[in-house]
Protein backbone atom coordinates (compact mmCIF):
# COMPACT_ATOMS: atom_id res chain seq x y z
CA UNK A 1 0.00 0.00 0.00
CA UNK A 2 2.53 2.48 1.09
CA UNK A 3 4.67 1.56 -2.78
CA UNK A 4 1.51 2.35 -4.07
CA UNK A 5 1.17 5.47 -2.64
CA UNK A 6 4.64 6.77 -3.21
CA UNK A 7 4.33 5.26 -7.15
CA UNK A 8 1.11 7.58 -7.22
CA UNK A 9 2.83 10.76 -5.75
CA UNK A 10 6.30 10.42 -8.16
CA UNK A 11 3.76 9.69 -11.03
CA UNK A 12 1.56 12.69 -9.82
CA UNK A 13 5.33 14.79 -9.12
CA UNK A 14 6.37 13.77 -12.96
CA UNK A 15 2.80 14.85 -14.14
CA UNK A 16 3.08 18.26 -12.71
CA UNK A 17 6.78 18.79 -13.57
CA UNK A 18 5.64 18.26 -17.11
CA UNK A 19 2.61 20.70 -16.68
CA UNK A 20 5.10 23.30 -15.40
CA UNK A 21 7.36 23.03 -18.48
CA UNK A 22 4.81 22.67 -20.65
CA UNK A 23 3.14 26.12 -19.45
CA UNK A 24 6.61 28.07 -19.35
CA UNK A 25 7.12 26.95 -22.84
CA UNK A 26 4.14 28.06 -24.28
CA UNK A 27 4.59 31.12 -21.77
CA UNK A 28 7.80 32.09 -23.82
CA UNK A 29 6.54 31.15 -27.27
CA UNK A 30 3.39 33.80 -26.54
CA UNK A 31 6.02 36.12 -25.78
CA UNK A 32 8.22 35.45 -28.92
CA UNK A 33 4.80 35.38 -31.11
CA UNK A 34 3.75 38.63 -29.32
CA UNK A 35 7.21 40.36 -29.83
CA UNK A 36 7.59 38.87 -33.71
CA UNK A 37 3.38 40.07 -34.32
CA UNK A 38 4.34 43.63 -33.24
CA UNK A 39 7.67 43.99 -35.47
CA UNK A 40 5.92 42.71 -38.33
CA UNK A 41 3.37 45.67 -37.97
CA UNK A 42 5.59 48.42 -36.84
CA UNK A 43 8.99 48.01 -38.12
CA UNK A 44 9.12 50.65 -40.61
CA UNK A 45 7.15 53.07 -38.31
CA UNK A 46 9.95 52.14 -35.54
CA UNK A 47 12.66 53.46 -38.12
CA UNK A 48 11.25 56.05 -39.23
CA UNK A 49 10.62 57.36 -35.89
CA UNK A 50 14.03 56.62 -34.57
CA UNK A 51 15.38 58.73 -37.25
CA UNK A 52 12.72 61.54 -36.40
CA UNK A 53 14.15 62.90 -33.55
CA UNK A 54 16.97 64.92 -32.39
CA UNK A 55 15.50 65.52 -29.17
CA UNK A 56 16.77 63.31 -26.49
CA UNK A 57 13.72 63.90 -24.20
CA UNK A 58 11.46 62.75 -26.75
CA UNK A 59 13.75 60.01 -28.02
CA UNK A 60 13.65 58.58 -24.54
CA UNK A 61 9.49 58.52 -24.94
CA UNK A 62 10.33 56.78 -28.44
CA UNK A 63 11.66 53.97 -26.86
CA UNK A 64 9.33 53.47 -24.57
CA UNK A 65 6.53 53.52 -26.43
CA UNK A 66 8.07 51.38 -29.64
CA UNK A 67 9.29 48.72 -26.67
CA UNK A 68 5.76 49.18 -25.15
CA UNK A 69 4.16 47.96 -28.42
CA UNK A 70 6.64 45.32 -29.12
CA UNK A 71 7.42 44.19 -25.73
CA UNK A 72 11.21 42.91 -26.62
CA UNK A 73 13.92 45.39 -25.71
CA UNK A 74 15.95 43.08 -27.41
CA UNK A 75 14.24 43.74 -30.66
CA UNK A 76 14.17 47.43 -30.30
CA UNK A 77 17.83 47.67 -29.69
CA UNK A 78 18.61 45.95 -32.64
CA UNK A 79 16.37 48.18 -34.63
CA UNK A 80 18.63 50.90 -33.04
CA UNK A 81 22.06 49.32 -33.81
CA UNK A 82 20.33 49.06 -37.15
CA UNK A 83 19.99 52.67 -37.11
CA UNK A 84 23.35 53.99 -35.94
CA UNK A 85 25.32 51.72 -37.99
CA UNK A 86 24.07 53.38 -41.38
CA UNK A 87 24.90 56.63 -39.92
CA UNK A 88 20.90 57.74 -39.73
CA UNK A 89 22.28 58.26 -35.88
CA UNK A 90 24.86 59.02 -33.56
CA UNK A 91 25.22 56.93 -30.38
CA UNK A 92 24.47 60.05 -28.46
CA UNK A 93 21.20 60.59 -30.29
CA UNK A 94 20.68 56.50 -29.78
CA UNK A 95 21.46 56.46 -26.02
CA UNK A 96 17.86 58.22 -24.61
CA UNK A 97 16.29 55.26 -26.90
CA UNK A 98 17.91 52.33 -25.28
CA UNK A 99 16.68 54.28 -21.50
CA UNK A 100 13.25 54.14 -23.23
CA UNK A 101 13.18 50.82 -24.04
CA UNK A 102 14.19 49.31 -20.56
CA UNK A 103 11.33 50.57 -19.50
CA UNK A 104 8.88 49.43 -22.00
CA UNK A 105 9.89 46.60 -21.66
CA UNK A 106 7.93 45.59 -18.45
CA UNK A 107 4.74 46.25 -19.43
CA UNK A 108 3.84 42.39 -19.49
CA UNK A 109 5.13 41.49 -15.93
CA UNK A 110 2.37 44.22 -15.42
CA UNK A 111 -0.19 43.22 -17.51
CA UNK A 112 0.03 39.85 -16.41
CA UNK A 113 -0.94 41.44 -12.48
CA UNK A 114 -3.83 41.98 -14.31
CA UNK A 115 -4.94 37.92 -14.68
CA UNK A 116 -5.68 38.19 -10.66
CA UNK A 117 -8.26 41.11 -10.99
CA UNK A 118 -11.03 39.31 -9.22
CA UNK A 119 -9.06 38.57 -6.21
CA UNK A 120 -8.70 41.58 -4.13
CA UNK A 121 -5.69 40.59 -1.95
CA UNK A 122 -3.63 38.84 -4.66
CA UNK A 123 -4.54 41.46 -7.22
CA UNK A 124 -2.96 43.88 -4.70
CA UNK A 125 0.33 41.91 -4.37
CA UNK A 126 0.92 40.79 -7.51
CA UNK A 127 0.07 44.53 -9.10
CA UNK A 128 2.91 45.47 -6.53
CA UNK A 129 5.28 42.77 -7.99
CA UNK A 130 4.60 43.68 -11.28
CA UNK A 131 5.19 47.51 -11.41
CA UNK A 132 8.21 47.05 -9.02
CA UNK A 133 10.42 46.64 -12.50
CA UNK A 134 8.71 49.48 -13.94
CA UNK A 135 9.57 51.52 -11.01
CA UNK A 136 13.25 50.50 -10.94
CA UNK A 137 14.08 51.28 -14.67
CA UNK A 138 12.26 54.81 -13.95
CA UNK A 139 14.38 55.68 -11.14
CA UNK A 140 17.60 54.48 -12.86
CA UNK A 141 16.55 56.70 -15.82
CA UNK A 142 15.83 59.63 -13.48
CA UNK A 143 19.04 59.16 -12.08
CA UNK A 144 20.93 58.25 -15.79
CA UNK A 145 19.10 60.36 -18.15
CA UNK A 146 20.70 64.24 -16.75
CA UNK A 147 24.15 62.28 -16.73
CA UNK A 148 23.88 61.44 -20.07
CA UNK A 149 22.44 64.70 -21.46
CA UNK A 150 25.39 67.35 -19.45
CA UNK A 151 28.07 64.81 -19.46
CA UNK A 152 27.56 62.01 -22.11
CA UNK A 153 28.28 59.87 -19.18
CA UNK A 154 26.85 56.46 -20.87
CA UNK A 155 27.56 57.75 -24.69
CA UNK A 156 31.20 58.69 -23.95
CA UNK A 157 32.17 55.72 -21.23
CA UNK A 158 30.88 52.90 -24.08
CA UNK A 159 32.73 54.46 -26.88
CA UNK A 160 36.05 54.41 -24.66
CA UNK A 161 35.35 51.29 -23.90
CA UNK A 162 34.46 50.35 -27.48
CA UNK A 163 37.60 51.93 -28.48
CA UNK A 164 40.04 50.62 -25.72
CA UNK A 165 39.28 46.89 -25.97
CA UNK A 166 37.30 46.03 -29.58
CA UNK A 167 38.84 45.56 -33.39
CA UNK A 168 35.84 47.04 -34.32
CA UNK A 169 34.81 48.16 -37.99
CA UNK A 170 32.38 51.12 -38.69
CA UNK A 171 30.54 49.14 -41.97
CA UNK A 172 27.02 48.35 -41.77
CA UNK A 173 26.76 44.35 -42.98
CA UNK A 174 23.50 42.54 -42.86
CA UNK A 175 20.31 42.63 -40.63
CA UNK A 176 20.86 43.17 -36.77
CA UNK A 177 17.83 40.81 -35.39
CA UNK A 178 18.12 38.80 -32.08
CA UNK A 179 17.41 35.48 -32.01
CA UNK A 180 16.18 35.90 -28.57
CA UNK A 181 13.85 32.52 -27.75
CA UNK A 182 14.72 29.53 -28.20
CA UNK A 183 10.96 29.02 -29.72
CA UNK A 184 11.82 31.52 -32.72
CA UNK A 185 11.83 29.01 -35.61
CA UNK A 186 8.18 27.66 -34.51
CA UNK A 187 6.86 31.53 -34.06
CA UNK A 188 8.21 32.36 -37.55
CA UNK A 189 6.30 29.37 -38.81
CA UNK A 190 3.09 30.27 -37.32
CA UNK A 191 3.52 34.35 -38.35
CA UNK A 192 3.81 32.88 -41.74
CA UNK A 193 0.98 30.38 -41.97
CA UNK A 194 -1.35 33.28 -40.24
CA UNK A 195 0.29 35.97 -42.72
CA UNK A 196 -1.84 38.34 -40.74
CA UNK A 197 0.02 40.21 -37.61
CA UNK A 198 -3.39 41.10 -36.23
CA UNK A 199 -4.16 37.89 -36.03
CA UNK A 200 -1.01 36.82 -34.55
CA UNK A 201 -1.16 39.99 -32.10
CA UNK A 202 -4.79 38.75 -30.86
CA UNK A 203 -3.30 34.67 -30.12
CA UNK A 204 -0.53 35.80 -28.18
CA UNK A 205 -2.75 37.92 -26.16
CA UNK A 206 -4.80 35.16 -25.53
CA UNK A 207 -1.97 32.66 -25.07
CA UNK A 208 0.16 34.81 -22.81
CA UNK A 209 -3.19 35.09 -19.66
CA UNK A 210 -3.19 31.54 -20.90
CA UNK A 211 -0.13 30.30 -20.21
CA UNK A 212 0.19 32.66 -17.04
CA UNK A 213 -2.86 31.07 -15.39
CA UNK A 214 -1.61 27.68 -16.42
CA UNK A 215 1.77 28.28 -14.55
CA UNK A 216 -0.08 29.73 -11.68
CA UNK A 217 -2.50 26.37 -11.15
CA UNK A 218 0.25 24.05 -11.94
CA UNK A 219 3.38 25.46 -10.63
CA UNK A 220 2.50 27.63 -7.39
CA UNK A 221 -0.51 25.73 -5.82
CA UNK A 222 0.90 22.43 -6.18
CA UNK A 223 4.24 21.45 -6.61
CA UNK A 224 5.70 24.85 -5.57
CA UNK A 225 3.49 24.44 -2.33
CA UNK A 226 4.77 21.70 -0.40
CA UNK A 227 8.81 22.64 -2.20
CA UNK A 228 9.10 26.26 -3.15
CA UNK A 229 9.97 27.70 0.91
CA UNK A 230 13.40 25.09 0.65
CA UNK A 231 14.12 26.67 -2.84
CA UNK A 232 12.89 30.08 -1.62
CA UNK A 233 15.06 30.12 1.04
CA UNK A 234 17.95 29.11 -0.84
CA UNK A 235 17.30 31.90 -3.70
CA UNK A 236 16.32 34.65 -1.96
CA UNK A 237 17.94 34.25 1.23
CA UNK A 238 20.53 37.32 0.96
CA UNK A 239 20.10 40.32 -2.06
CA UNK A 240 22.99 39.03 -3.85
CA UNK A 241 22.26 36.06 -4.33
CA UNK A 242 18.86 36.51 -5.39
CA UNK A 243 20.91 39.10 -7.70
CA UNK A 244 22.73 36.36 -9.56
CA UNK A 245 19.95 33.75 -9.67
CA UNK A 246 18.24 36.84 -11.73
CA UNK A 247 20.90 37.38 -13.79
CA UNK A 248 21.99 33.69 -14.55
CA UNK A 249 18.72 32.50 -15.13
CA UNK A 250 17.82 35.81 -17.70
CA UNK A 251 21.08 35.18 -19.19
CA UNK A 252 19.79 31.32 -20.22
CA UNK A 253 16.43 31.80 -21.40
CA UNK A 254 17.55 35.67 -22.81
CA UNK A 255 14.52 36.97 -21.85
CA UNK A 256 13.53 39.58 -18.43
CA UNK A 257 10.14 39.69 -19.34
CA UNK A 258 9.92 35.98 -18.76
CA UNK A 259 11.64 35.81 -15.71
CA UNK A 260 9.94 39.12 -14.28
CA UNK A 261 6.21 37.80 -15.54
CA UNK A 262 7.43 34.32 -13.76
CA UNK A 263 7.79 36.44 -10.20
CA UNK A 264 4.46 38.13 -10.68
CA UNK A 265 2.63 34.82 -9.11
CA UNK A 266 5.14 33.64 -6.49
CA UNK A 267 3.95 37.05 -5.09
CA UNK A 268 0.72 36.88 -5.29
CA UNK A 269 0.92 33.75 -3.68
CA UNK A 270 2.41 34.43 -0.91
CA UNK A 271 5.20 32.23 -1.61
CA UNK A 272 7.68 35.33 -1.24
CA UNK A 273 7.65 38.81 -0.17
CA UNK A 274 8.21 41.76 -2.63
CA UNK A 275 11.15 43.08 -0.47
CA UNK A 276 12.94 39.73 -1.29
CA UNK A 277 12.45 39.14 -4.89
CA UNK A 278 13.16 42.93 -5.42
CA UNK A 279 17.22 42.00 -6.08
CA UNK A 280 16.03 38.94 -8.07
CA UNK A 281 14.30 41.58 -10.28
CA UNK A 282 17.73 44.01 -10.95
CA UNK A 283 19.54 40.61 -11.76
CA UNK A 284 16.96 40.32 -14.10
CA UNK A 285 17.84 43.43 -15.50
CA UNK A 286 21.39 43.05 -16.04
CA UNK A 287 21.27 38.90 -17.41
CA UNK A 288 19.02 40.47 -20.01
CA UNK A 289 21.83 42.32 -22.34
CA UNK A 290 23.35 39.10 -22.55
CA UNK A 291 21.16 39.83 -25.86
CA UNK A 292 23.45 43.00 -26.97
CA UNK A 293 26.76 41.00 -26.12
CA UNK A 294 25.13 38.00 -28.38
CA UNK A 295 24.88 41.14 -31.30
CA UNK A 296 28.03 42.89 -30.86
CA UNK A 297 30.07 39.47 -32.55
CA UNK A 298 28.80 42.07 -35.95
CA UNK A 299 31.74 43.60 -34.64
CA UNK A 300 30.45 46.88 -35.82
CA UNK A 301 31.02 49.77 -33.75
CA UNK A 302 27.44 50.44 -33.12
CA UNK A 303 26.79 46.94 -31.93
CA UNK A 304 29.33 47.05 -29.92
CA UNK A 305 28.96 50.58 -28.76
CA UNK A 306 24.85 50.09 -28.49
CA UNK A 307 25.65 46.89 -26.32
CA UNK A 308 27.63 48.48 -23.90
CA UNK A 309 25.34 51.58 -23.22
CA UNK A 310 22.50 48.73 -22.94
CA UNK A 311 25.16 47.31 -20.40
CA UNK A 312 26.21 50.13 -18.63
CA UNK A 313 22.76 51.29 -18.04
CA UNK A 314 21.54 48.10 -16.35
CA UNK A 315 24.98 47.46 -13.78
CA UNK A 316 24.55 51.46 -13.28
CA UNK A 317 21.20 50.63 -11.70
CA UNK A 318 22.22 47.49 -9.77
CA UNK A 319 25.16 49.58 -8.22
CA UNK A 320 23.15 52.08 -6.85
CA UNK A 321 20.14 50.32 -5.25
CA UNK A 322 21.42 46.76 -4.77
CA UNK A 323 24.38 47.24 -1.83
CA UNK A 324 22.18 50.02 -0.35
CA UNK A 325 18.74 48.80 1.77
CA UNK A 326 17.64 51.99 2.23
CA UNK A 327 17.80 52.85 -1.58
CA UNK A 328 16.35 49.60 -2.59
CA UNK A 329 13.85 49.93 -0.41
CA UNK A 330 12.16 53.01 -2.66
CA UNK A 331 10.68 51.08 -5.36
CA UNK A 332 9.11 48.51 -3.28
CA UNK A 333 7.50 51.14 -1.49
CA UNK A 334 6.28 53.03 -4.47
CA UNK A 335 5.41 49.59 -5.60
CA UNK A 336 3.28 48.40 -2.81
CA UNK A 337 1.96 51.99 -2.20
CA UNK A 338 0.31 51.75 -6.19
CA UNK A 339 -1.00 47.76 -5.28
CA UNK A 340 -2.72 49.43 -2.36
CA UNK A 341 -4.34 52.70 -4.60
CA UNK A 342 -5.12 50.03 -7.41
CA UNK A 343 -7.18 47.86 -4.98
CA UNK A 344 -8.82 50.74 -3.51
CA UNK A 345 -9.59 52.18 -7.28
CA UNK A 346 -9.59 49.53 -10.16
CA UNK A 347 -8.81 52.29 -12.94
CA UNK A 348 -5.48 53.70 -10.86
CA UNK A 349 -3.90 50.45 -12.33
CA UNK A 350 -5.52 51.22 -16.22
CA UNK A 351 -4.29 54.15 -15.90
CA UNK A 352 -0.67 53.81 -14.78
CA UNK A 353 -0.31 51.24 -17.55
CA UNK A 354 -1.78 53.74 -20.12
CA UNK A 355 -0.61 57.06 -18.99
CA UNK A 356 3.27 55.75 -18.34
CA UNK A 357 3.43 53.25 -21.57
CA UNK A 358 1.15 55.05 -24.12
CA UNK A 359 -0.78 58.49 -23.99
CA UNK A 360 2.44 60.02 -22.32
CA UNK A 361 4.73 58.83 -24.57
CA UNK A 362 2.76 59.30 -27.86
CA UNK A 363 1.55 62.72 -26.72
CA UNK A 364 5.13 64.33 -26.23
CA UNK A 365 6.21 62.13 -29.47
CA UNK A 366 3.40 63.97 -31.55
CA UNK A 367 3.91 67.25 -30.57
CA UNK A 368 7.27 67.39 -31.30
CA UNK A 369 7.15 65.45 -34.30
CA UNK A 370 8.36 68.05 -36.39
Amino acid sequence: MTELKEASQKSNKGLIIFQMLLAFVLFMFSIDLLTMSMVKLNNNLAQELFQATNNPFVGLFIGLLITALVQSSSVVTSMIVAVVASGNLTLMQAVPLVMGANIGTTLTSTLVAFSYIMKKGEFKRALSAGVVHDIFNILTVLILFPLEIYLGFLSRSASFLTNAFFNANTEFSGDYSYNVLFTRPLTTWLVDFLNSPILGLILSIILVFFSIKFLSDTVFRTFISTNFEKVSRQMFKFPFISFMYGLFFTAAVQSSTVTTSLIVPAVANRKVSLSKVFPFIIGSNLGTTITAVIASIYKTEAAISIAIVHILFNFFGALVFLPFPGLRNIPVKLATFLGDQSVKRKFVGFAYILLTFFIIPFILIYFNRG
